[in-house]
């Protein structure tokens, strides 16, 4: 494969030749460029395979031509709504492709035949319209068991998607709290919950969920038969029937209660139900669990210095479609006051909303929309204010919620999001005429070479001052909401009344839309904290929620007191008895981390093992100096991949090869996550997380230039002269810095990408020489560096937000990039993906896309009394059941963006990946390689940042850059193998 280089330098130099004539015959070129031919073997993130969703979209018309609902409404706006209802029995489906579905009869109490469709496949039904028009659907469905997440399925009409919003459907998990009661650990503080999922059957009708549309989608069926069809694109579920029906309007309040009236209901008398928020029978995601909150001395229960699960919801609570459900008993039937204690200090300017259903009714409009709003403090909110509405409940039991309704705030929501997209369109067409850096003393006549120009911005500028003006009126002033929003408004305005000054200003266009994108996030949030509803009879009062100055003093010192007496780093039990066993471990990560860790150690380590487990929470970088002071843990976790063979050079950690049972749990892990823990004949750690590199693009802005994924880095030199044409860029992951000092800075991945695939190695002759000074490893720096100094890539950039904007449309990222992504950039959400990096086409036709793994790890301290001990929590937290439990419980506590990148082979199958891009990451796994530490190692790292900055900052020829830099490699290797008494290179 050594060859690769040559020809690469080949491609790159008849490429830049191409390039520069495009740009001599035309300065404008066009964005369009003839389709790049891919090599066989393509893994496309999951594109692969006739049920993808880019292929339903590739087949419905491409990303760049999409239909929006907004524009499906539109353009069936005079369709009627019939009152027919269409029911569809699951278990009577016409056919199904890459999936079995099967048939139960009678499932968990639901009577006829009910269909189990499983992650992947399509399964279709054929159905006859009597009369044709606009119709809503419900699907009666089942979360059966899979991996703790939303199910996720498209809906096809006659094989064709009717919008691209029907490509991501949604269907909520059912979550509860695993315990009635709340544990207590021997501190005295409550034990968070564990969530659980408690499945039942659930109707939903299929509606949006994130914030874009109040009311639940529309299809439009013509008169005649039709085939639906559900493609599984996460997780299994069990479906009893499909209904396709008019959602029935809530009535008025006044109409409700003269319907109720008229039936003989009259007000209940000396009744008084009191719930405890936190006490929630179900819940749409296990982020709901209950919180503490000790701001106050109204809430209960009450605790000043130990922690106490007093309420729910709060930041948690936030996203549009969660709900909260509470089961009550009422003991006679009658019209009943409902009241609230909660909190709203988070959303200022505005409020947040929640939607109250009784028993999956909402029982008339006012309720569909309850406004709560900013206040910083706990306070009673009785609906309906100084005139409490009157519920009419039945003697029984029935289930109360509330979910994050975002009724008033969606269609500003929508609007803002259609100017975002339209606005960063905008502002590549600009790019491909000025680029990123244009000259400030040339006119662009940018009115001229885009048309429409003016007509966008115009249109732009009026879709936000409507906006503006919704908000306002919403909020009855104008707040902070609006800040955003002006602020682009008004750049829109100036680049209207001045053109020729807009080159000027891409930078600030730039950051302002990026403004909107927050505001966007920012305006989906509609947090709410509870601690107690209350249900009663008219002639009953709801509590007083307002404390005393006085009791508030008292809660103010109590709370300042406690906090002298209280160990912050020490998380759940802590060993009380000096004979027992037990370890101390020390973790890097975040407090909720630790306090997830902790509660499954209580739950699941300690009652099996008998060893007691103290959990403290340190930064890692203070693990050296603790350890040289002997203060240090028995087992540290989170360390970085060089941390255990410079500590085992020492005799500072234990060698894990000497326990009978290493080479089985071993197993769990790839070779690659093994390696960097490798030092003479011993094994110094065990993996905790794995990452590697994965191409990111953005499918619509890859299909509107004509391009298709590069496979090998020939391919990716054709790509870059189409992108240099309209001024966008590849990324390639920055060259690291280090954050404290000391920090080691591993190898730059694309570096060791390139010299992996062309056979290269870091070291030489088992770790006693730098090989980077090699015939490879000296082209893989010259062909690493010419993306900088002969293409002009960029050194630093904010991947994320240039992704975002579509300024660099592709490029190559960490794989946790997709967590951030997914939070971060809402709107670009179905419209990007990830796969396999570009590689090298080898001699035996396969593509090699070999790169370097990084990650962390977990070690045993040297000074460890009970080895067995630390030993068994090793293999405990190491196992596939514990990481898939620990990963799917912290993207059950924090979201998406804190889905766990961890190194046990098995457990990463079971996180809660769609199954498209978990095939993309397995395929580059195959790929994956680890990099040696040796002593001396960490100069590799540092010393290969420095050569660089000298090759393209300099201009000095990389291969003397190399060659210098790596003679300090070699000498602190051979330095570090003489301290420690290793046989020197030239004795091999």
């Amino acid at each position: 494969m050594t060859g690769g280089l040559t020809l690469k330098k080949l491609a790159r130099q008849i490429g830049i030749a191409m390039l520069l004539a495009a740009m001599v015959i035309s300065p404008f070129p066009s964005i369009y460029a003839a389709p790049v031919q891919t090599a066989k073997g393509n893994v496309q993130g999951g594109s692969e395979g006739w049920n993808g969703v880019e292929q339903i979209l590739q087949d419905n018309s491409g990303y760049s031509e999409r239909t929006l609902y907004s524009e499906y409404l539109n353009k069936h706006e005079n369709a009627s709504s019939p009152h027919e209802e269409i029911v569809i029995e699951a278990g009577n489906y016409s056919s199904a492709a890459g999936m079995t579905p099967l048939i139960e009869e009678n499932y968990e109490g639901m009577s006829g035949k009910s269909l189990r469709t499983g992650e992947e496949g399509r399964v279709s039904w054929e159905i006859h319209v009597p009369e044709g028009g606009l119709y809503h659907l419900s699907v009666q469905y089942y979360p059966v068991e899979g991996k703790s997440t939303d199910i996720q399925r498209s809906l096809l009409i006659d094989g064709q998607l009717p919008y691209f919003e029907a490509a991501f459907l949604k269907f909520p998990r059912v979550w509860g709290n695993r315990y009635e009661e709340v544990k207590v650990d021997n501190q005295g503080n409550d034990i968070r919950p564990q969530q659980i999922e408690t499945p039942l059957w659930r109707s939903m009708t299929v509606q949006d969920t994130d914030g874009k549309y109040s009311k639940p989608y529309q299809f439009y069926l013509s008169a005649g038969h039709h085939e639906i069809t559900l493609i599984s694109q996460r997780e299994p579920m069990m479906i009893r029937e499909l209904k396709f029906y008019q959602e029935p309007e809530a009535l008025p309040y006044e109409e409700a209660l003269a319907a109720w009236q008229a039936q003989g209901a009259a007000p209940a008398v000396k009744q008084r139900i009191e719930l405890q928020a936190e006490n929630a029978s179900h819940k749409s995601s296990p982020t709901l669990y209950p919180l503490t909150d000790r701001s106050s001395p109204t809430v209960y229960p009450y605790s000043p210095s130990v922690v106490k699960m007093n309420t729910i919801g709060g930041n948690n609570w936030r996203l549009s479609g969660q709900w909260i459900s509470w089961r009550i008993e009422v003991p006679e039937d009658g019209l009943y006051h409902i009241g609230m204690n909660a909190k709203q200090n988070f959303v200022r300017g505005t409020y947040s909303a929640r939607k109250l259903q009784i028993d999956g009714i909402t029982p008339f409009q006012e309720v569909e929309e309850i406004k709560f709003k900013y206040k910083d403090s706990w306070r009673l909110e009785v609906l309906g204010g100084e005139e409490p509405y009157l519920f009419y409940l039945t003697k029984g039991t029935h289930e109360l919620s509330l979910e994050v309704n975002l009724q008033s705030m969606a269609p500003l929501i929508h609007e803002v999001e259609q100017s975002l997209l339209n606005i960063n369109a905008l502002y590549r067409k600009i790019l491909m005429i000025t680029s990123s850096s244009p000259d400030a003393f040339r006119d662009y006549q940018l009115d001229k070479k885009i048309p429409g120009l003016k007509e966008s911005l115009e249109t732009e500028r009026e879709r936000l001052d409507q906006v503006i003006l919704g908000l306002t009126s919403m909020a009855g002033q104008r707040g902070d909401q609006e800040a955003l929003l002006l602020t682009m408004r008004d750049q829109l305005e100036d680049m209207l009344d001045r053109p020729d000054k807009i080159p000027r200003q891409l930078t600030s266009l730039k950051t302002n839309a990026g403004g909107l994108g927050t505001w966007m996030l920012k305006a989906r949030e509609q947090p709410l904290q509870l601690d107690a509803l209350y249900i009663l009879s008219p002639d009953e009062k709801f509590p007083d929620s307002g404390s005393t100055w006085a009791a508030k003093a008292v809660h103010e010192l109590s709370t300042f007191i406690s906090s002298f007496f209280i160990d912050y780093n020490k998380i759940g039990d802590v060993t009380a008895h000096k004979d027992a066993r037990s370890i101390t471990v020390w973790m890097g990560a975040g407090r909720d981390q630790a306090n997830t860790l902790k509660a499954m150690i209580d739950e699941l380590f300690t009652p099996e093992s008998g060893i007691q487990v103290n959990v403290e929470l340190v930064p890692m970088h203070t693990l050296l100096q603790a350890t040289l002071a002997g203060q240090g843990p028995d087992i540290a976790m989170g360390v970085s991949n060089d941390i255990p063979v410079n500590y085992a050079m020492r005799n500072a950690v234990k060698d894990l090869a000497q326990f009978s049972d290493f080479e089985q749990v071993a197993q769990r892990f790839r070779d690659s996550a093994m390696l960097p823990y490798q030092y003479e004949q011993g094994v110094y750690a065990l993996p905790e997380q794995q990452t590697f590199s994965m191409l990111f693009y953005r499918k619509d802005i890859m299909e509107e230039l004509k391009l298709t994924v590069p496979q090998t880095w020939d391919e990716v030199y054709s790509m870059l002269s189409v992108l240099s044409k309209g001024h966008m860029q590849f990324g390639l992951p920055l060259t690291l810095q280090p954050q404290y000092a000391g920090q080691n800075i591993p190898p730059n991945p694309v570096y060791g990408s390139l010299l992996f695939q062309n056979g290269g190695e870091f070291y030489r002759h088992g770790g006693a020489e730098s090989d980077l000074d090699s015939k490879i490893g000296i082209e893989a720096f010259k062909t690493w560096t010419e993306f900088y100094s002969d293409y002009k890539l960029d050194k630093e950039f904010d991947f994320a937000n240039r992704f975002r904007t579509g300024e660099m449309p592709i490029g190559i990222a960490d794989y946790t990039m997709y967590n951030q992504l997914s939070v971060f950039a809402p709107e670009i959400n179905g419209l990007w993906e990830f796969t396999t990096i570009p590689g090298v086409l080898g001699d035996d036709g396969v593509i090699h896309r070999d790169t370097p793994a990084s990650g962390t790890g977990l070690i045993m301290l040297k000074g460890i009394r009970d080895d067995e001990a630390g030993w068994e929590f090793m293999k405990w937290w190491t196992s596939e059941e514990i990481q898939t439990r620990f990963g799917r419980e912290m993207e059950g506590l924090m979201g998406a963006a804190a889905r766990y990148p961890t190194a046990n082979m098995a457990a990463l199958k079971q996180l809660p990946w769609p199954i498209q891009d978990y095939r993309s990451l397995s395929a580059q796994l195959d790929f994956v390689r680890g990099v040696p530490e040796v002593p001396g190692g960490y100069f590799t790292g540092r010393h290969l940042v420095n050569a660089f900055y000298q090759a393209v900052n300099e201009n000095t020829p990389a291969r003397e850059a190399i060659m210098d830099y790596v003679e300090y490699i070699q000498d602190e290797i051979a330095l570090k193998r003489k301290e420690f008494g290793l046989s020197d290179s030239r004795d091999r």
